[in-house]
């Protein structure tokens, strides 16, 4: 928390600075609410995130065209911190402006169309909308297919998100295999410890747990906890949560 203060404290004197030496609508002066948004939401303090933000966007809409990229960016940091929040039809409403902006600026396979349909896919699953978080996850495959090499990690993590929506449906045989997808690509793309690894195999063993099959539940949830704590700090959360996942799956066999 220290350094986030630290650097709360660098762009605040750097925004009074530009307050003093720029026109009061210079696009600089929203990268500063910018800056100071992105530690806020770093801290947790979202609605002191989301106020710098909305600073931000207001002077990107005097100062840049209405299509400029950058007030996408912004509007996509707004949904994110009402995400965050909890407040998933605002987050939805910021993050198909985000897209609109994006539609228009970039072109048609561009891999920011994908972030977009990505953040709105997590939102609908979020609000139990499986089958408009599942098309928006798919639409962003779609893109990240054409845009990326064939063993990108962004791949792999819309594998994830599809696995995690199917699970969410009970369509488990289909859940097995984007996760199985997605691992395939993070063992190509990452190496042997890497945490996003481990997020693979804990998913494959949430699904096999939900398919009553729980010899390979626990198989997967062991590779799981030997990278976290081969690649995390002994205290993080995804260690106490496999650890659960373990004790849940042992007590059923």
């Amino acid at each position: 928390m220290g350094e986030y203060s630290k650097a709360l404290s660098s762009y605040e004197r750097a925004l009074e600075i530009r307050k003093i030496a720029l026109p009061p609508n210079h696009p600089n002066l929203a990268d500063s609410y910018n800056n100071i948004g992105i530690v806020y939401t770093n801290m947790g303090e979202y609605s002191k995130a989301l106020s710098s933000y909305e600073r931000s966007l207001e002077i990107k809409k005097i100062a840049l065209p209405p299509n400029h990229p950058d007030l996408a960016a912004s509007y996509n940091n707004i949904g994110s911190v009402y995400d965050d929040m909890g407040e998933y039809s605002k987050a939805l409403s910021s993050y198909e402006r985000s897209l609109e902006i994006k539609k228009i600026a970039l072109p048609p396979n561009h891999p920011n169309l994908a972030a977009s349909y990505l953040n709105i896919g997590a939102v609908y699953k979020n609000m139990g909308e499986y089958s408009k978080a599942l098309s928006s996850h798919e639409r962003s495959l779609e893109i990240q297919k054409i845009a990326l090499p064939p063993n990108h990690p962004d791949l792999a993590s819309s594998y994830n998100n599809i696995g995690m929506v199917y699970k969410d449906m009970g369509e488990y045989s289909k859940a097995l295999s984007s996760h199985e997808r997605s691992l395939e690509i993070r063992k190509i793309a990452l190496p042997p410890n890497h945490p996003n690894l481990a997020t693979s195999y804990n998913n494959i063993g949430n699904v096999y747990f939900h398919m009553a099959e729980y010899s390979k539940a626990l198989s997967y949830y062991e590779k799981a906890q030997d990278i976290w704590k081969k690649s995390l700090p002994s205290n993080h959360p995804h260690i106490a949560l496999v650890k659960r996942n373990i004790d849940i799956v042992k007590e059923k066999m």
